[in-house]
């Protein structure tokens, strides 16, 4: 029987793995990430400390009007994340049929 891959599991959950595919693909603020997540605040800001706790995370403050905080993954995020995504593919690959 073939290995199962391993998963990290800083990504490997819901919210989680939806807020590093958006991060993965551009910059967003705290706000912006919060209606497309539809999540309340202090679920995500619970969710962005993990990250950032774990180096998967950078942020920024931009000052265009209004100040706001923007993240994005920093480049071990980036690695991490390009990780789990293989992974991902190993195991849908096992759940395919031969041909």
């Amino acid at each position: 029987m073939a290995d199962l891959p391993k998963f990290d599991r800083m990504f490997h959950q819901a919210v989680r793995t939806r807020l590093a595919a958006l991060l993965y693909r551009e910059a967003s603020s705290f706000s912006d990430l919060k209606v497309t997540l539809a999540i309340t605040d202090g679920n995500l800001d619970a969710h962005l400390r993990k990250l950032s706790a774990a180096g998967y995370l950078q942020s920024e403050m931009v000052v265009e009007g209004r100040p706001r905080t923007v993240y994005s993954l920093s480049p071990s995020g980036i690695e991490a994340f390009d990780d789990y995504l293989d992974a991902l593919d190993e195991l849908l690959e096992l759940t395919r049929p031969a041909p």
